[in-house]
């Protein structure tokens, strides 16, 4: 995020945005679960994950404030959606029900972000950042979708679309020229397209989920 920022100060620098632009403008952040993944895969461990949280998160407002410094008014920042619910976590219950723990972790980190932006906030005496509750539009799109009449209805809304063959596979992997993987009939009949990615259906239910509460803190 950091090299994003320093290459957006140097469009700046060139003066390809004014004054004006970036006023009319809003920053979108976006932290989400490929550092967890990248924490595990370094051999992070469970007992280290609170820790890792608060240092991710502590360089994380210093990013917004370096945002917000170089002449950015508003700020969507995304908390992060339910990891428990992610196919790559519901696969050991045969996609029935999300992860308690999968879901802690989403939880802790998004407690601590959500103080983190308030405290930010009220240094700057105005509401410069704004969580997006990518958390709750989640949740509520997966319940909506399977009893709100007149919307997509998600079957099974925990399964993947594409889903390996068996374990050690993944989405898209083949071996010797035969794909270890199958792909459902209709990808827009599923939230989930692979074991960590909605499908475009998905994003849309989150999208409908989450349009409210984004327009009134932004276009109203």
């Amino acid at each position: 995020m950091t090299i994003q920022i320093d290459l957006f100060q140097r469009q700046l620098q060139k003066k390809l945005y004014t004054k004006v632009d970036l006023n009319s403008s809003i920053a979108l952040v976006s932290l989400a679960g490929n550092d967890y993944t990248a924490y595990l895969a370094r051999n992070g461990t469970t007992e280290g994950l609170s820790a890792f949280t608060k240092s991710m998160i502590k360089q994380l407002g210093l990013n917004l404030q370096r945002i917000h410094g170089l002449g950015v008014r508003k700020i969507a920042v995304m908390n992060i959606q339910p990891l428990g619910c992610l196919p790559s976590e519901t696969i050991s219950d045969l996609y029935k029900n999300c992860s308690t723990s999968g879901n802690s972790v989403a939880l802790f980190h998004n407690q601590v972000l959500e103080k983190t932006v308030e405290k930010l906030n009220n240094k700057s005496k105005e509401s410069v950042s704004v969580i997006l509750n990518m958390y709750k539009a989640f949740l509520s799109a997966l319940k909506r979708q399977a009893s709100q009449p007149g919307t997509l209805k998600f079957k099974d809304p925990l399964r993947p679309c594409c889903e390996a063959v068996s374990t050690g596979y993944k989405c898209g992997n083949s071996e010797h020229g035969k794909r270890m993987y199958v792909v459902c009939n209709n990808p827009n009949s599923t939230f989930f397209w692979d074991d960590v990615h909605p499908s475009q259906a998905g994003w849309r239910a989150v999208y409908l989920a989450l349009k409210s509460s984004a327009y009134s803190h932004f276009l109203m």
